[in-house]
């Protein structure tokens, strides 16, 4: 039975600009979420990283109202997970700019899951690289992994539908919106499918709507819940660069396939190890993280 979150922590970590650092420092000023709603905006602003904006948006926050929404998200199976909840991933926890509360669609224990591998790339991939990440979602799915991507069409639609050819072991949609508000809507039976066998993860609000900023900082929660992250195609400016770059910086293992696009290639100079697209069948990953 999923724990009962603190409703006062929800609300503070659902308010812009609040992130991992603001909130412990508030926290650590005032003792409580609900004392940090009983603040004036001058006292909210003597807290370091507490600008004007953010304090009046703290201090203006409607709680009954954001209490009643919460309420309606739960009624429709989402669960909530504070960063404070022994529910929470501890793959997560350790991380810098680790999600304050995670929104979850899909009964998945996330501390249960032994092993994973990210599956990331292009949305505009050839048909090849498309081919390639549906083998490496069925391969990894079936060897006991699970298999985590962003449900963005291209090369994450390939990987989850691979890993969901041979439900092994539970595949990770991490959204860049809400896990009510599915994006893109042409995956929305896709995502079903990934909630009914796995689960549906964010970290904004569950009818929150997509958007280019909450697209690129999701790449860091792909890659903090895996031991390994495979970037199957991607231009040097494409998304899944960012979840490379969060693999490095997280000291997870990186992988990509020598093809020649510009991310790939980029991948290769900086020393990334290569997956042979003619053997995909290579031995599995150490699953000790790097």
């Amino acid at each position: 039975m999923s724990e009962t979150p603190n409703l006062a922590y929800v609300i503070l970590s659902l308010v812009p600009q609040v992130g991992k650092k603001t909130l412990e420092n508030l926290l650590q000023k005032f003792g409580t979420p609900e004392k940090v709603f009983e603040q004036s905006i001058d006292d909210l602003k003597k807290v370091q990283g507490v600008g004007q904006k953010t304090a009046y948006r703290i201090a203006s926050v409607d709680q009954v109202q954001i209490a009643l929404q919460i309420q309606k998200w739960q009624e429709n199976g989402v669960r909530i997970i504070t960063r404070n909840s022994s529910e929470y991933p501890s793959s997560l926890a350790g991380l810098e700019d680790a999600p304050l509360t995670l929104f979850v669609h899909g009964n998945l224990d996330l501390t249960t899951i032994p092993k994973s591998v990210a599956i990331v790339g292009t949305r505009n991939a050839t048909q090849k690289s498309l081919d390639i990440a549906h083998k490496l979602g069925a391969f990894y799915a079936q060897a006991g992994y699970s298999v985590v991507s962003g449900l963005a069409l291209g090369i994450d639609t390939a990987a989850h539908q691979g890993a969901l050819s041979s439900p092994a072991t539970p595949p990770i949609a991490v959204l860049g919106g809400g896990v009510l508000n599915i994006y893109p809507p042409q995956n929305r039976p896709l995502a079903e499918k990934i909630a009914q066998h796995g689960a549906l993860i964010s970290e904004n609000a569950p009818d929150a709507t997509a958007a280019a900023s909450r697209l690129v900082i999701r790449n860091r929660i792909i890659a903090g819940l895996c031991q390994h992250v495979i970037v199957v195609e991607s231009a040097i400016n494409g998304g899944a660069m960012h979840a490379a770059r969060a693999a490095i910086k997280q000291g997870r293992t990186l992988y990509t396939l020598d093809l020649p696009v510009s991310g790939n290639q980029e991948l290769i100079k900086q020393g990334t190890n290569i997956l042979d697209p003619q053997n995909l069948h290579l031995p599995l990953p150490n699953t000790s993280t790097e």
